[in-house]
């Protein structure tokens, strides 16, 4: 039975964490209130919910809380079973957790900030292992036609990798190297959901020289 619950989001607006938890709850048209965290100056509320890492996002779901936006797409696929973000298949499920486990290290490494040939080298060493996946696919997504949890957790790639590479002044998604990860970036971009829920790039510019990515889970 479905859940009629109050549903929180408490989120940071250029934070593609919190984006991909509520990318999840609108794909699977879950209503939910979403509060903004000022994370330069964390209020009280934040500090109460998760008073460890002191880091958004944070889902409430009535009086569950629940952390890091990874375990919170499971628990959101878990509790709302429309339009299934994981795949039915055990093998495939435990390639999606492999794989998004593989950007978050790419994202480590993209906020780092120094030694920036290895951080190159590694990176590109990460997206390789993507491009394999997605080569000869012939869908649009990861799963299929259907945007699920691979496309959520590895979107970051597509909006704020390129802002990151720019900044940073290096390259690491090459449209010639990697031709199926930036067609995947592209459709990524342009489905409704996600055109409707984007931070704007002008606005990431002026923020992320002096942001530490390392705020954000």
């Amino acid at each position: 039975m479905e859940s009629k619950e109050v549903v929180k989001v408490v989120g940071f607006w250029v934070s593609p964490y919190s984006l991909r938890v509520e990318w999840a709850l609108r794909l699977k048209g879950v209503e939910y209130e979403y509060i903004e965290e000022d994370i330069f100056n964390k209020t009280p509320l934040l500090l109460e919910l998760n008073p460890v890492h002191k880091k958004v996002p944070v889902l409430i779901h009535g009086e569950k809380v629940t952390l890091e936006s990874l375990v919170i797409l499971e628990y959101i696929d878990e509790t709302w079973k429309q339009f299934p973000l994981l795949p039915e298949d055990p093998y495939d499920r435990a390639m999606a957790r492999f794989l998004a486990d593989l950007g978050e290290k790419v994202r480590a490494l993209c906020s780092e900030g120094d030694e920036k040939e290895r951080t190159l080298k590694l990176a590109t060493e990460a997206v390789e292992k993507i491009e394999e996946e997605l080569k000869g696919k012939t869908s649009k997504f990861f799963g299929g036609e259907n945007m699920g949890y691979l496309d959520l957790a590895l979107g970051w790639i597509s909006h704020w990798l390129p802002v990151w590479e720019e900044v940073g002044c290096m390259k690491i998604v090459d449209p010639i190297q990697f031709p199926s990860t930036t067609l995947w970036m592209e459709n990524f971009l342009n489905h409704p959901v996600i055109k409707e829920k984007l931070p704007p790039r002008d606005k990431m510019y002026s923020l992320l020289p002096d942001f530490d990515v390392g705020q954000l889970l």
